[in-house]
């Protein structure tokens, strides 16, 4: 099986050099240090995860189609 990882800075004081890692197919989300660390903590929560569901006899989801898109807010709206 195959999932996409979004991986994203974590901007919280304490947390430098750390990355979320979020995976919408399962909504499962993890963190680690650096975008390996949390390419790998993803790695190890999709395979625990996948077990768990395997083991209570659960369908597991697949991932059909992925895309990632972006938008764009106007700067006066964000301004207070």
């Amino acid at each position: 099986m195959r999932y996409s990882v979004l991986i994203e800075a974590v901007n919280e004081a304490g947390f430098e050099g750390y990355y979320y890692a979020h995976v919408p197919s399962l909504d499962l989300t993890t963190h680690g240090q650096g975008m390996e660390g949390a390419l790998q903590a993803a790695q190890e929560l999709v395979e625990a995860w996948v077990a768990e569901k395997q083991a209570h006899g659960e369908t597991i989801p697949t991932e059909r189609h992925s895309v990632i898109a972006h938008i764009e807010v106007a700067d006066a709206i964000l301004r207070p």
